[in-house]
């Protein structure tokens, strides 16, 4: 699975549009909105409680092809550890 981030302004209440990407149409996408803080341009920190309420946790639960979600999480940041590393 290949991740692809996009900023975008949100123009009106509750909307944002996103284009170019290359999915087709009948493709199913998960789509993560977070908000930026304008001074660091980094995603805003999650208190404890805002992390538990805001789904993020237990998010693979129903997932049929990850028997493991620690072992595949971990795979995952080996992946991403890796990634730039001269070949």
């Amino acid at each position: 699975m290949e991740a692809i981030r996009r900023e975008a302004v949100i123009v009106k209440d509750g909307q944002i549009h996103l284009s170019g990407l290359p999915y087709r149409r009948g493709d199913k996408v998960e789509i993560i909105v977070l908000p930026w803080a304008e001074k660091t341009r980094t995603p805003l920190r999650l208190t404890v409680r805002q992390l538990r309420e805001s789904g993020l946790i237990g998010l693979w639960k129903d997932r049929t092809d990850i028997e493991d979600s620690s072992t595949y999480a971990r795979r995952l940041r080996e992946q991403a550890q890796k990634r730039g590393e001269a070949q």
